[in-house]
């Protein structure tokens, strides 16, 4: 069992890295479990998937109906009932999307009751890739432990890379067992390069490979074309393939 979580500042292309680590990793002959855990939702689209329920709307379910269960009835065994009942399965991976609560009212109940129900499912994998929210919030919550590997994407920025700085800084201080935390530069441009690398050495970042920029990637977005169909020749599809092999170890 392994366990790969993507994360960074929002806009730095997050999702377009994990969408293309599922499909790359997804060609070996292993059980894959994709998480979309950032409320926006994008890693189906990116997939090129169609998601009827989220894990939000079981939450809800849980949430509205708490009060009304019998005492003696075991919850968390009625929610993870309910998680795969919105557990997307497809050939190559399985996908379940987090989503959003839309009503009001603290989700700590369902929460807590998720937490443990998650380790469980990702148990039954070889490979978890997760999506995770923007920024630092997520990390406090907590819903995802035990990382192999935490990698943080970033661009071209200071501010981007000074944001990989707080998520692995932030990361050993709630001990969230994350084995190790790389850096991903995204959307690398030949004048950015050398400026990134000396960034991240600065800061005592270990990077674990750059992506250039693609133009594939922002003619697909724009044309609202699945990532996951990029041709095998595309630059960011041969460099995130390098970056798993090196993940892969």
């Amino acid at each position: 069992m392994r366990v790969i979580a993507v994360t960074g500042k929002g806009g730095t292309g997050k999702t377009a890295v994990s969408a293309l680590l599922i499909r790359h990793f997804s060609r070996d002959k292993k059980s894959i479990l994709a998480i979309d855990a950032d409320p926006d939702s994008n890693l189906p689209d990116a997939l090129g998937e169609r998601v009827e329920k989220t894990v939000g709307d079981m939450r809800e379910y849980m949430f509205a109906g708490k009060e009304n269960m019998p005492q003696d009835i075991n919850k968390e065994r009625v929610l993870e009932s309910k998680l795969y009942e919105v557990l997307v399965e497809t050939p190559r991976y399985d996908l379940l999307v987090m989503g959003r609560p839309e009503g009001p009212g603290c989700y700590c109940y369902t929460n807590n009751l998720l937490r443990g129900i998650m380790d469980r499912i990702i148990k039954n994998y070889d490979l978890t890739i997760i999506d995770t929210p923007a920024g630092l919030e997520h990390l406090s919550r907590g819903l995802i432990r035990d990382v192999d590997e935490l990698i943080v994407v970033t661009n071209g920025s200071r501010r981007g890379i000074q944001t990989a700085e707080r998520i692995r800084d932030l990361a050993g201080k709630l001990s969230l067992k994350i084995k190790k935390v790389y850096v991903l530069a995204n959307k690398v441009t030949p004048d950015s390069l050398e400026r990134i690398r000396r960034y991240a050495s600065e800061l005592g970042l270990e990077m674990i490979g750059t992506v250039s920029f693609d133009e594939n990637i922002a003619r697909y977005d724009l044309e609202g074309e699945p990532l996951a169909k990029l041709p095998e020749e595309s630059v960011s599809v041969r460099e995130i393939g390098c970056i798993a092999e090196r993940i892969r170890g």
